[in-house]
């Protein structure tokens, strides 16, 4: 029962991931005014480009090759260990916060190790970008999971959103904190702006993918609208677990469905007011910004340490 679960949390990766994009985009229009795109754009430009050839430059290696059937490969397996639907993990082993977080570490690099690898100038330099991304928001994602581990007294994501959940967790405030740390680097992993613009594929945000094409570029685009709702998902399921389901009954399943639903486009929604409410900051000048988020998950820890 427990791996079907799981299949039925990746597939429904798949289905949500253009919805999510095309939801943002829609939202943006609207917030400025003007018509904009239907919500089904993005499923419709994803059709068309697994119509198109797969065209790859003369200098690109097999890293090029496998870096969009990798990432989406490590999205849909981290959907089948991150707890969505329940509150425990379908599958325990891949619910590890260890694992997760060396899961997600994998595509970044393959997505930036590609674009120095297509030979493009460009694309390379977007690539660079994405990994002073990492170097900056990683510290603070990994410190606030290290207190919620600390306060729950375990790594399994689903035994620490049960911690939470049921008021067990040591140091309240030190799990609060650690919580606005973590929520704050989420953000900033979903390629929001003032960090990111996901649309501009003349920006340098979109340098990694200016060399992909056909098949590849609609997987490349399918995996980073994965990642979103899937980090949305781990920072629900660790701090904000209520409403999930606790058994296997059709009816607390049924419940746990429509909670996380009901979660996840909250925050997307709170996420595309704020992005749309903000300017893009050169991405030399974002240690400024990750640096206070750090210090935040820092005092989380010595509030943990305290037990406070």
């Amino acid at each position: 029962m427990e791996f079907g679960i799981a299949v039925v949390q990746a597939l429904l990766l798949v289905a949500l991931a253009p919805l999510v994009s095309g939801s943002a985009r829609w939202m943006r229009a609207k917030m400025h005014t003007r018509r904009g795109p239907s919500i089904l754009q993005d499923c419709y430009d994803i059709a068309k480009l697994f119509k198109r050839q797969d065209v790859r430059t003369a200098e690109s290696s097999f890293v090029h090759r496998i870096m969009p059937p990798l990432f989406f490969g490590v999205m849909l397996l981290l959907a089948m260990g991150v707890p969505m639907i329940t509150r425990f993990s379908p599958i325990s082993v891949l619910g590890d916060v260890i694992l997760i977080i060396y899961l997600m570490a994998l595509p970044r690099f393959f997505f930036s190790l590609a674009a120095v690898d297509s030979g493009d100038a460009y694309a390379g330099l977007g690539g660079v970008r994405e990994l002073l991304i990492g170097v900056l928001v990683e510290p603070a994602l990994m410190l606030a999971l290290f207190v919620a581990v600390l306060a729950t007294g375990t790594t399994n994501v689903g035994g620490m959103g049960e911690g939470i959940a049921s008021l067990s967790a040591g140091s309240p405030v030190g799990v609060m904190l650690a919580g606005v740390a973590f929520a704050c680097a989420c953000y900033m992993e979903l390629g929001k702006l003032p960090y990111d613009l996901a649309e501009a594929e003349q920006e340098l945000q979109e340098g990694p993918l200016s060399e992909y094409s056909g098949p590849s570029l609609a997987l490349a685009k399918m995996s980073l609208s994965m990642k979103q709702i899937i980090v949305v998902s781990w920072f629900v399921a660790i701090f904000v677990p209520w409403g999930s389901a606790t058994d296997m009954s059709l009816a607390s399943l049924a419940i746990g469905l429509g909670v996380w639903l009901a979660k996840v486009a909250v925050i997307f929604g709170a996420c595309s007011v704020i992005e749309n409410l903000v300017a893009r900051v050169r991405y030399k000048l974002l240690g400024r910004q990750t640096w206070a988020v750090v210090g935040i998950a820092a005092f989380a820890f010595v509030f943990c340490v305290l037990g406070i």
